[in-house]
């Protein structure tokens, strides 16, 4: 039999909630709740398609041509998306992480980001799936462990449904005020007031949008920012992000394997390119650790 191409995977349940996290990336591989699967599966036999459900460190989507200024001194990272030759998810998309503790309900993966060509910083990286009533709390912590600042960014890719409704038949409501208009490699250019094309703030059904947006300013309600797919019988899929998530990216694929349509709700603490941009970039102290939370859960 061939080798699972994301690793082991790691089991978790509690009453009616389960999930299965994967070594590769650690990724949410599965999420059900009272029957109903939530994250769309894929083929045993491939590896994680499209970035589903990884963990993107030290940061979130792409840095124009993997290259970029660090206090005056120039930087080049890998070209890893070579399409729009740009570095594109972090540096431990394809990394194994391993199990420090693990309960029936809840899990901690550590993969450390080693300095290396682009990034000599050392970071300690852990992600902690719990599972809770109704879904699932995942709990990021970076620490720095090297002996300078470190820049960070983090976010995460997951896709998500409801598995006994078409993902076309569901709607997509996400309140924000901006979206970043991109270039030819899609990196951002400019940050629009939100116009009818990307507007979500009224549920749109998810079969009529083809968007790879990111939004900010996302009101917090209680802490927290949220998106929802909603089925046509009311039943909704919450994704919700605290303190330190500011923007949400919104992807629609027809390329996910065995899917004819795949919705990603990818919560991040700073857009494309930030390591240029300095936008919301943030600059870890030796030994700072930085906790950041985000979730899903089904009601109704």
């Amino acid at each position: 039999m061939a080798a699972d191409p994301t690793g082991t995977r790691f089991s978790l349940r509690a009453a009616d909630v389960s999930a299965e996290i994967a070594e590769v990336g650690a990724a949410l591989r599965a999420l059900r709740v009272g029957g109903v699967d939530l994250v769309p599966d894929y083929p045993a036999d491939v590896p994680t398609p499209a970035a589903s459900g990884i963990v993107l460190v030290p940061w979130p989507n792409r840095i124009r041509d993997g290259r970029w200024e660090d206090d005056g001194e120039l930087r080049q990272l890998a070209i890893t998306e070579p399409k729009f030759g740009n570095a594109s998810h972090g540096l431990l998309r394809f990394a194994p992480y391993r199990a420090e503790t693990q309960t029936d309900a809840a899990i901690t993966l550590r993969a450390d980001v080693f300095p290396q060509s682009g990034y000599p910083y050392h970071l300690e990286n852990r992600v902690t799936y719990r599972l809770v009533a109704g879904g699932l709390r995942v709990t990021h912590e970076i620490t720095n462990v090297g002996s300078s600042d470190a820049p960070v960014a983090v976010g995460t890719h997951p896709y998500f449904r409801i598995s006994d409704v078409d993902t076309a038949d569901l709607s997509l409501q996400l309140e924000a005020r901006t979206w970043f208009r991109l270039d030819e490699q899609n990196i951002p250019v400019a940050e629009e007031p939100i116009d009818d094309e990307h507007d979500l703030s009224a549920p749109r059904r998810v079969g009529d949008l083809a968007l790879d947006v990111a939004y900010a300013g996302l009101p917090r309600r209680e802490g927290r920012i949220e998106a929802h797919l909603i089925a046509p019988d009311g039943r909704r899929l919450n994704v919700w992000a605290g303190e330190g998530f500011e923007y949400v990216q919104v992807f629609t694929t027809d390329r996910f394997p065995g899917h004819d349509l795949a919705v990603a709700i990818e919560p991040m603490t700073a857009p494309a390119d930030a390591f240029n941009s300095g936008r919301s970039l943030r600059r870890l102290a030796p030994d700072e650790t930085w906790t950041l939370d985000w979730g899903v859960d089904l009601v109704g």
